[in-house]
């Protein structure tokens, strides 16, 4: 396993067709890398306690959570995750929440949708090839 430092966390939510990003300011948090065979993450966020209610409604509907954290530091590139809520714990005047999930390769992701779109207008063989690299 390898730990990192959560920088930042923000609540993906799509609602009547637009995705909405909800920050949380973190006391602290982690990002731990399970390395496991299903590649699956576990991520904790330390919050203030006035975050509790919003948290277990997200619970309670046992719905995959989409989320973008950044790690180490705030200044890196986020990373988003496919993840299930698996835990609140009240801490005193604060508390903690725990995610699992597995991480979503962005990168691959625009590439597969680039080639996609030149497949849809028609490149193929050689043509496809060249075209691909001058998109890229």
């Amino acid at each position: 396993m390898k730990t990192f430092k959560l920088a930042s966390l923000e609540i993906l939510d799509s609602q009547e067709s637009n995705m909405v990003q909800q920050s949380f300011p973190l006391l602290d948090g982690l990002v731990i890398n399970r390395e496991d065979e299903q590649n699956r993450w576990v991520i904790e966020a330390y919050l203030l306690h006035k975050y509790y209610n919003f948290f277990q409604k997200l619970k309670e509907k046992q719905e995959e959570v989409l989320i973008q954290v950044k790690i180490s530091k705030e200044s890196n590139e986020p990373a988003t995750f496919i993840t299930s809520l698996i835990g609140i714990n009240e801490i005193g005047a604060h508390m903690n929440v725990l995610f699992k999930g597995t991480i979503v390769d962005q990168r691959k992701s625009i590439v597969e949708d680039k080639l996609k779109s030149l497949i849809d207008e028609g490149y193929s063989g050689e043509e496809l090839l060249i075209k691909f690299k001058e998109h890229i």
